[in-house]
């Protein structure tokens, strides 16, 4: 079983068009994807987590001022799923 941070990025998986919300490393944990314990995935869970209530929202509010086309992106993102997944609980 092996552990990895959830923040480590190889220079290759950073060249790339980088993350959303979560780095790849804790794509793969959070879905099961990579072997980890449960407390460090509970330590990914907790981080992630924290991001988001802590810096997301002012994110949002920078690419709405600040970059448009990208905020209109990501609503349009967040709306479609939304929209998805009401879909399917009717």
């Amino acid at each position: 079983m092996g552990y990895y941070m959830a923040t480590a990025e190889t220079p290759s998986q950073m060249a790339d068009e980088g993350r959303a919300l979560l780095t790849e490393t804790e794509r793969e944990i959070l879905s099961g994807e990579r072997d980890v314990s449960d407390n460090y995935e509970y330590k990914v869970r907790s981080l992630v987590r924290n991001r988001i209530k802590k810096r997301f929202g002012t994110d949002v509010t920078i690419l709405e001022n600040s970059f448009p086309e990208v905020y209109e992106i990501l609503e349009m993102e967040v709306c479609n799923h939304r929209t998805e997944s009401d879909d399917e609980t009717v």
